[in-house]
């Protein structure tokens, strides 16, 4: 089984915020991919489904952001994974927004949905980094995280979605290299 995170804060008050970018892209592979409704389960709403031959549990932690990991270890726990088993996608100030980045290990980088799985799980999982762009001043980096995206986002932000959506099944196989691929691919600006 693949245990696949998307990283967001519960409420409809942050459902377009920049910080909730992972939420997002799980609803998006739920739907592609005929996922069932999600439901409460281990502190968050999970949702199980089929991609390829392989079974993945999607998990929306609602412990909000810096809790994340007490959802992530549970699931964890009960479905006797290893943090290779786990793919985390969140939002990354670091990258240009629309860029997307898969690495296993490493550091919480500042992101404290990180660093709380870290505590509970180690660091050796996937994350799919997704960029959301620095605001250029570190004093304003929580109100761009917590703030909704721009109108202009839209751009990038809805065909980076689909796009990690409809590669996520070569991510599933384990092929991280070509998922990044496929990503830039389709999100690549068309020559005008």
């Amino acid at each position: 089984m693949l245990l696949t995170v998307g990283l967001g804060n519960p409420g409809p008050q942050y459902a377009y915020h920049r910080h909730n970018l992972g939420f997002m892209a799980l609803d998006d592979i739920a739907e592609r991919h005929g996922f069932g409704p999600f439901r409460a389960k281990f502190q968050g709403q999970a949702s199980e489904g089929r991609v390829g031959g392989d079974k993945v549990l999607l998990l929306k932690p609602m412990t909000y952001m810096n809790e994340s990991g007490r959802s992530v270890g549970q699931a964890m726990r009960f479905y006797k994974l290893t943090p290779a088993d786990v793919v985390v996608i969140h939002d990354e100030l670091d990258l240009e927004a629309g860029k997307c980045r898969v690495k296993r290990g490493g550091g919480a980088g500042g992101h404290n949905g990180l660093r709380s799985i870290d505590s509970h799980i180690g660091p050796d999982y996937w994350r799919v980094r997704v960029g959301v762009g620095h605001p250029g001043d570190k004093a304003r980096v929580n109100r761009h995280l917590l703030g909704d995206f721009a109108a202009g986002d839209e751009a990038w932000l809805d065909p980076m979605l689909e796009a990690v959506a409809a590669a996520f099944p070569i991510l599933a196989e384990g092929r991280p290299d070509q998922f990044m691929n496929k990503v830039a691919m389709a999100t690549k600006p068309v020559a005008t």
